[in-house]
């Protein structure tokens, strides 16, 4: 039998489908690429032990962010080129790094202690295929109880982000994650250093910490690009806490590359990185 539709019965129909969304949907944008079938992308931020965080990344002074460039962490960068980039972060060498970016190897992330047995280096070849797009949660990486060295938290500061410290990686979860063997938690004592909340999280252009240089290399393995990646936790003495962290990245194309000091400061807080000591300050 065939059902004959006047043009009032139509128009009701196709309001009635309109409504309830039947035969279409829209997919959420998201530019630079493109996920395997079923997984949900991780949230742009690094994860940490903290769930508390604050909309307030300012970055810090000129002042605060020099005031751990000793002579021994200068030494330790291996360049004199040590130049204020205006967002809490410095350039080293005009952006250039010596890293070896022509390999044709398999992907790897290994990491390195130093002589004191502290989290001190993690170095990778990455690939598309090196990329985690899944919650930690889902694959046994997730919030831990463990704390690195000098780890001693302080909560509901004023006058910026409310917490002191994350558990920072050297090698980000969402870089590494896919590699097989690799111990990316949040408990592996060679890829986990005491690290400030701003240092690890902060992920904008005019407030780079950590977070915003691993975004650019995120972007590029998801542009199926190749890249040398190189984290070194830089220490004054024999320090817990790192004064900051020496980050350092080149594609094989050449489409990508820098050569930055994150320094570990925040700006609501003074640190005693002999012990990891936080001191509340600016809570103006």
């Amino acid at each position: 039998m065939r059902f004959r539709f006047n043009k009032k019965t139509q128009y009701l129909l196709l309001a009635l489908v309109a409504i309830l969304g039947i035969g279409s949907f829209s997919q959420p944008s998201d530019k630079g690429s493109t996920l395997p079938q079923g997984i949900q992308r991780v949230a742009p931020w690094r994860h940490s032990s903290n769930n508390n965080r604050s909309s307030s990344f300012t970055p810090p002074t000129q002042e605060q962010a020099t005031s751990v460039l000793s002579n021994g962490v200068r030494q330790q960068l291996g360049t004199s080129d040590i130049k204020w980039n205006g967002y809490g972060a410095f350039i080293l060498n005009n952006n250039q790094t010596a890293l070896n970016a022509n390999i044709n190897n398999a992907p790897y992330a290994v990491n390195r202690r130093d002589s004191r047995g502290r989290a001190w280096q993690g170095d990778a070849w990455l690939n598309r295929t090196t990329r985690q797009y899944r919650n930690r949660n889902e694959t046994g990486n997730g919030a831990t109880n463990w704390k690195p060295a000098g780890f001693l938290q302080a909560h509901n500061l004023k006058g910026g982000i409310s917490h002191a410290y994350d558990r920072g990686h050297l090698l980000g979860y969402a870089l590494v994650g896919g590699i097989r063997g690799f111990n990316a938690s949040e408990s592996n004592p060679a890829n986990i250093a005491t690290q400030t909340a701003w240092a690890n999280e902060a992920r904008s252009s005019t407030s780079t910490g950590q977070n915003y240089y691993e975004g650019l290399v995120r972007k590029a393995l998801d542009q199926n690009k190749q890249v040398r990646y190189r984290v070194t936790d830089v220490y004054d003495g024999n320090n817990l806490v790192p004064s900051g962290a020496h980050i350092e990245a080149k594609s094989k194309d050449g489409s990508l590359q820098y050569n930055v000091f994150v320094p570990n400061v925040q700006n609501n807080i003074s640190i005693n990185y002999a012990t990891g000591a936080v001191t509340q300050v600016n809570t103006n």
